[in-house]
Formats: C-alpha cells, sequence, structure tokens
C-alpha cells in the first residue's frame, strides 16, 4: 500500500490526507510544531493514519506533498527527501514570504526553488491552483465530460507519471504543462489559478498565460 506523507497539514494538507485515506492510502501528517499538535487531525483520519515529525514523515513515504509556506522551505531536512517524489503546492505571496529576487526577476519559478533546497528528490508542483475547497468538492469520476483537471510540472518523467496517477485516483484529470520552468504558466494571477477547468480549458489557460512582466 502506497504511503502518502503530507509535510504541512493546513487547509490542503488536511483535504489531501482525508483524500489520500478515502482512496486507499497510508498517511502520514507532519508540521513544523510536532506530531502531538496533530492528535485532532490522526483522530478524525482513524487508523490509516499517524503523525510523525517532518524527518520521519519523509524517510516514509512514498509520495510527499510539500504544503508549507515558501519562505519556511530552508527549514526542511534534504536528505530525508532524497529519492522522494515531491508534490509542491506552493506559490509565491510577497506579503508573507517577503521579497525573493529570482522570483521577482523571474529567473526561476517557486518549485525551482523546492527543488534546489531538495536537489536529491524529483519535485512535481502540483495542487497550487485549486482551493481545498475544490479538492474536496469537484472530484469525479474518470470519464465524467464535467471532470476537473489539474496542471502538473517536473524535470522527471517517472515522477510526473506517479503524480499524475496520484490525482486521477483522487478524481481529477492531468495536464502535463512540461518541465518544471513552466510550471510559472499556473502560478497566482494567470488563468489557470483558481478556476474550474476542464482539461480542454485547463491546456488553454496554460497555453494563454503571460509572464507577471508581460501583465
Amino acid at each position: 500500500m502506497t504511503t502518502l506523507g503530507l509535510i504541512g497539514a493546513g487547509h490542503i494538507g488536511g483535504q489531501l490526507a482525508r483524500l489520500g485515506v478515502a482512496y486507499g492510502y497510508n498517511v502520514v501528517v507532519s508540521n513544523s510544531r510536532g506530531p502531538e499538535t496533530l492528535a485532532e487531525l490522526v483522530d478524525e483520519l482513524g487508523p490509516s493514519a499517524r503523525a510523525a515529525t517532518v524527518e520521519d514523515a519523509a524517510r516514509s513515504s512514498d509520495l510527499l506533498v510539500v504544503t508549507i509556506p515558501l519562505k519556511n522551505i530552508g527549514s526542511l531536512p534534504a536528505a530525508a527527501f532524497d529519492g522522494k517524489t515531491v508534490m509542491d503546492t506552493n506559490n509565491y505571496y510577497p506579503q508573507r514570504d517577503g521579497h525573493i529576487v529570482s522570483l521577482d526577476d523571474e529567473t526561476t519559478t517557486v518549485s525551482e526553488l523546492l527543488q534546489d533546497q531538495l536537489p536529491g528528490a524529483h519535485v512535481v508542483k502540483a495542487f497550487n491552483h485549486i482551493f481545498s475547497s475544490g479538492l474536496a468538492a469537484d472530484g469525479l469520476p474518470a470519464g465524467d465530460p464535467h471532470r476537473r483537471a489539474l496542471a502538473i510540472a517536473g524535470d522527471d518523467e517517472t515522477a510526473k507519471a506517479a503524480v499524475a496517477g496520484f490525482i486521477d485516483t483522487i478524481g481529477f484529470d492531468v495536464v502535463d504543462a512540461g518541465p518544471l520552468a513552466e510550471g510559472w504558466r499556473y502560478q497566482r494571477d494567470t488563468p489557470a489559478y483558481g478556476p474550474r477547468l476542464t482539461e480542454g480549458e485547463l491546456g488553454e489557460a496554460l497555453a494563454s498565460a503571460k509572464r507577471y512582466r508581460d501583465m
């Protein structure tokens, strides 16, 4: 049975943990405050879930979700993520994260920063353009013409396939936006960020995205 690890247990992390349990995954949840602070969530999730330290969650999981503020990624124990497939849900909010020059001048992207922080991992940008309420409400069976689609981007094809499989399992189609550097196409303030889009609509939104400097 695949183990899904959550680094961060806020709105997105908590909802992905619930979906993981609902669809048959073992789930390990962690946050910066320690396992004891997650007792209520683990009780809700049931016997398929447990709380752990960030390092334990990273080492013991097959699929990982990093869903912490961008300003905190430097605190992650990088070696614990070596060889792991890591889904990055992050977006850049200068008012929260402080100004990051390489993002302000668009010489890199949010998920490339995480990849730099976790050089031994395989980072895939996912779940950054859907709200937790959408994760809870919008999943549909495969083949439904109204099924919502979610974008992914990453540099490792095996990792992207694993993430696409998870996304499909929990009720969403997948649109591959390309390598990790293309993750800007569904960052905040782009057409793909937020609305409920089908596979075709999401493909069009990704294609029409503009860099901040061109907006």
